[in-house]
């Protein structure tokens, strides 16, 4: 991984061993800062640059402690969340392709608890006992490259990868030069959309890696490297000469259903021609489940390609499509992930980055290992308290014993970009070494660094005139899910941020920039990497970004703990930038009725709630943000509804137990159908869909005069919408 988007994704938050339902809030929150960075250049190197530096395994676990604390602390969730992205932007060599159904990731387990609260979890959202039936399929894990194949009549028409999810590159021309990829399918339904993973087997990687070595060419650190880069080569010929294999394993667009099951679909796709794992099986217990995932790892290393855990899938369709998804992730399914790999090294310095909320994040430089396959260089060291063997309430961890400049220590993968250190070897101490005394100050801008009581990070004082924090917050509101300007990357906020005659030092000059006359193009275009037609083209694409939705406004702000989610909630109840603008205007943290409004919305929490509202009031951030907002058209935020919905545009609270769905099921289908669910009663509230044991909120809502039904006339009211 590159070091300057490594190092400044790690965090100086909460100490990483620290159990999730052990952390302080200013544990979570640095932990959050941490796993944001580092996923972010996880994916860049993953799926954008065909370079990981990680296994699945390790990255797949940093996601999954990052849905962890954000499940704990819905409220601190980030601007930047990796709970709320799929893969990673498509690389310019490609054509875009738009997928017509998301491709999306998978929740990961790494324990047998964790298969077993799964099933309890679907169990609870289908209201399911424990005794009722519930069949699973189980199929390894390929740790290859997404695809999917799109057949028209028949006919194989277009190739994709995954890309972001929503949109993947163009890859049909290679993918037509796949042995285990059909041309051309008989029966098949009139449109079908395969999807599988593209892998290279052990042996035919070394065959490749030993031509490349004796053409003096270029040689893969493994076959997934190999098998990515094969495949999104733009010459076809080159993807023809490599050995690419494909395993199906799952749909996106059908015009009719391939089978009733998950296995029957499997068993289809075999019929049509596809490769599938014959490894897949259907069982009927999550025992089962366990035991096949333990046979399946003890025969891990003779299979001939690489997996990294089994996926276990509802097999019934129908419960598919009423669990549904969430923003990136299917409910009916989970990743069960095999364990980490350790090793030793030594720790040669400790360097301190400074992120966009001023946190002093402590990184250690390793000599370079090799862990599972990818060489580390860095590890992330937490923050003062891990250096000095010590969690966050004064326990000691590592039995004691501090990190310093010069230690052997173990690298642990089990789930971070850049690795964590889980052990001192005290017998390879040097005796001239000295304990590692963590800055006062702010490197950057020498500001002084408080660490406040409670909180487990030091954060720069510095604010708008700290230089890193300034970048940093231009970095993410260019960044994807923000502004997504063109041409307008990190590297290019670096050098306009310190550019006296081109200056982006706020959000609205990069808009103003492209307001300016022919004198300051001409400057642009001779900078260095700048010509007058790539300056055309990136004052064109900062001219497109003026149209903005609601909910990109507010996610690019980088407002504290409002994360994509959490801004197209917000964007969605205001609807409008001058409702928003005016109901943070008049709020008062912790009373008034726009405070109880914005506090009664699904999804935000009184931390939330308070960093939106003290924003919107801090004179300089509101200053910075009235000069932005002067320079762009924003879009309203208005949900697309059927005409004929019952409840479109309504307010809906549900309270008390409901006996025929699951609260979650009620308010997934409260929502596609137009409604807007909130959490507490308020004299914005349109209905109460009040269950047995309501209490408060049902109470509330006779005194307010809001009409009140039980749980058959919700059904009744949306009949079959």
């Amino acid at each position: 991984m590159r070091e300057t988007e490594q190092d400044k994704s790690q965090g100086a938050g909460a100490a990483a061993d620290t159990a999730v339902d052990q952390l302080s809030v200013a544990q979570a929150q640095a932990e959050l800062v941490r796993l944001a960075g580092a996923l972010a250049a996880a994916n860049r190197a993953y799926h954008t640059e065909d370079a990981p530096d990680i296994s699945d395994a390790a990255y797949d676990a940093l996601k999954r402690r990052n849905a962890e604390i954000e499940k704990r602390f819905p409220e601190l969730k980030r601007p930047d969340s990796p709970s709320e992205q799929v893969g990673a932007a498509v690389s310019d060599g490609f054509g875009k392709v738009r997928h017509a159904v998301r491709m999306l990731s998978l929740e990961n387990a790494f324990d047998d608890e964790e298969v077993t609260e799964f099933d309890q979890r679907i169990r609870r959202f289908l209201g399911l006992s424990d005794g009722a039936p519930l069949g699973y399929t189980a199929e390894p894990k390929i740790d290859g490259l997404s695809l999917s194949l799109r057949y028209e009549s028949g006919r194989l028409v277009q190739a994709a990868t995954r890309g972001d999810g929503e949109v993947g590159e163009n890859v049909t021309a290679n993918a037509l030069t796949i042995a285990d990829i059909p041309q051309t399918l008989a029966g098949a339904p009139e449109i079908l959309e395969v999807r599988g993973e593209v892998y290279m087997s052990h042996a035919d990687f070394a065959a490749l890696n030993a031509r490349q070595e004796a053409a003096g060419g270029k040689t893969f650190a493994n076959p997934r490297n190999a098998a990515a880069g094969s495949l999104r080569q733009l010459d076809p010929e080159i993807t023809r000469d490599r050995p690419l294999r494909f395993f199906a394993y799952a749909w996106g667009e059908l015009s009719e259903p391939l089978a009733t099951a998950q296995m029957g679909a499997i068993k289809r796709l075999s019929q049509l021609g596809f490769q599938t794992n014959p490894l897949t099986v259907r069982l009927d217990c999550t025992a089962d489940l366990i035991r096949h995932y333990e046979d399946i790892e003890a025969r891990r290393a003779t299979l001939g390609y690489d997996i990294d855990g089994v996926v276990y899938k509802v097999d019934d369709l129908r419960l598919q499509e009423r669990l549904g998804f969430r923003s990136t992730t299917p409910r009916w399914a989970i990743a069960h992930k095999f364990p980490a790999e350790l090793a030793w090294t030594v720790l040669e310095a400790i360097d301190i980055q400074v992120g966009r909320t001023g946190a002093l994040s402590p990184v250690a430089r390793l000599r370079p290992i090799t862990v599972g396959g990818v060489v580390v260089s860095n590890a992330t060291l937490h923050n003062e308290d891990y250096i000095a063997g010590r969690d966050s309430n004064g326990a000691l961890i590592r039995e004691g014993r501090d990190i310093r400049v010069g230690d052997w220590v173990q690298v642990y993968r089990a789930g971070d970009v850049i690795p964590k250190i889980k052990d001192v070897d005290f017998a390879r101490r040097s005796a001239e070494s000295k304990p590692y005394i963590f800055p006062q100050h702010c490197p950057e801008c020498g500001s002084v660094a408080l660490r406040e009581p409670g909180d487990a990070i030091h954060r720069c004082t510095g604010g708008l005139i700290c230089p890193a924090q300034a970048v940093e917050k231009l970095k993410h509101f260019v960044s994807r899910g923000a502004f997504d300007i063109e041409g307008l990357g990190a590297k290019q906020i670096e050098m306009f941020f310190a550019d006296d005659l081109l200056p982006i030092r706020e959000p609205a000059d990069i808009f103003t920039l492209a307001a300016r006359d022919q004198a300051n193009l001409a400057k642009l275009s001779n900078r260095d990497g700048f010509g007058e037609r790539s300056a055309k083209k990136l004052f064109a694409a900062i001219e497109e970004r003026r149209r903005i939705p609601l909910s990109k406004l507010l996610f690019a702000l980088g407002i504290r703990h409002l994360g994509e989610t959490g801004s197209a909630i917000i964007a969605t109840h205001y609807e409008t930038w001058p409702a928003f603008e005016a109901a943070m205007t008049a709020a008062q943290i912790g009373d008034g009725a726009e405070w109880d409004d914005l506090t009664g919305i699904d999804g935000v929490g009184a931390v939330m709630a308070a960093s939106l509202v003290t924003t919107m009031q801090q004179e300089a951030e509101r200053a910075s943000i009235d000069r932005l907002v002067a320079q762009l058209d924003v879009q309203e935020s208005r949900r697309v509804v059927a005409d004929d919905s019952p409840v479109a545009g309504k307010t809906i609270v549900f309270t008390g137990t409901l006996e025929k769905m699951s609260r979650a099921e009620a308010k997934a289908r409260a929502e596609a159908l137009g409604a807007k669910v909130a959490g507490s009663v308020s004299a914005k509230t349109d209905l109460v869909v009040a269950g047995p044991g309501a209490g408060s909120k049902a109470k509330k809502a006779v005194d307010l005069g809001i009409e009140t039904i039980d749980e058959d006339g919700w059904l009744a009211l949306i009949g079959g919408a």
